[in-house]
């Protein structure tokens, strides 16, 4: 990058070793930033140290220093407005001017306008007169070739079909035979039905209560439900004897399935389960009854 005077150079200097100061206050090593920036530290090392004719040209230089004021927390977009304001000679700036200056002049007739009014309007009007005419012609465009000549052919068909007279029908009269003696004689046969019948329970199994006995062989922690209530809770032990009646339905849970002898209604007695398993049995009407 060439720099046009000294002054030049020394306002683009200051600018820089404020840059390296705070790089510095702030312990930011100049291969982090590099890193951070994706500037080579080969053009971070130059711009520091003020060799500024091994830099590529100002539009770069702006965009390094940007990129490095906002990577140490500066304005970057200033301090590249500074460098821009630096760098530029007289002659681009006045160019730049001229150029911003300059306006693009084209010049349009005054009837122009007017005729394209004019134009817009007459469509308009067109389609409020002829509604219909411009909604046919706009369908039969959009019809391919193929539908279009479908249509024509229906047309015609149906112009053929209304302007044909109706033929009436010819009524023929024929005798009909007898049926034979063969198939008078045959009756018919009765369909045949299957029923599937259901045994339900009778009113004395429906209504026969539960009746469950526990006999414990061992000691055992036992709950016992009769018809969702909880009638006992605790331990039994060996040779306790205890019988409950229910309804509807009665549960019995054992800490010790092994240790519990169960009898249902006056039935022979069985283990609940095996020794130290824990186990829950329901018992109901219909399940005592069927065992």
């Amino acid at each position: 990058m060439k720099l046009l005077n000294k002054d030049q150079k020394e306002q683009l200097a200051e600018i820089v070793a404020h840059l390296r100061q705070v790089r510095e206050e702030r312990s930011v090593r100049l291969e982090e930033l590099a890193a951070y920036t994706r500037i080579r530290p080969a053009i971070l090392q130059a711009m520091e140290e003020g060799r500024f004719e091994e830099l590529p040209e100002p539009i770069y230089v702006q965009g390094f220093i940007r990129h490095y004021g906002d990577a140490i927390g500066l304005d970057g977009a200033a301090l590249a407005k500074s460098v821009a304001n630096i760098c530029l000679t007289p002659e681009e700036s006045n160019n730049e001017n001229q150029v911003v200056d300059e306006k693009p002049t084209i010049y349009i007739p005054l009837f122009v306008p007017y005729v394209l009014l004019l134009g817009v309007a007459s469509l308009g009007l067109f389609y409020l007169l002829n509604p219909q005419r411009s909604v046919q012609s706009s369908s039969q465009k959009n019809l391919s070739p193929l539908a279009a000549e479908q249509k024509a052919k229906s047309a015609t068909v149906t112009s053929s079909l209304t302007s044909s007279k109706p033929t009436s029908p010819r009524v023929t009269s024929s005798k009909t035979k007898p049926l034979s003696p063969a198939l008078t004689n045959i009756t018919p046969t009765p369909s045949r039905t299957v029923t599937t019948i259901t045994p339900t329970p009778s009113p004395q199994e429906a209504t026969t209560p539960v009746e469950v006995t526990l006999e414990l062989q061992e000691k055992s922690w036992v709950r016992v439900k009769v018809d969702g209530k909880t009638e006992f809770e605790g331990e039994l032990k060996k040779g306790d004897k205890k019988t409950w009646t229910a309804k509807k339905e009665l549960m019995v849970r054992s800490g010790n399935a092994g240790a519990v002898l169960i009898s249902t209604n006056k039935k022979q007695a069985t283990p609940l389960g095996s020794m130290g398993s824990v186990k829950q049995v329901t018992f109901t009407p219909e399940t005592v009854n069927n065992q």
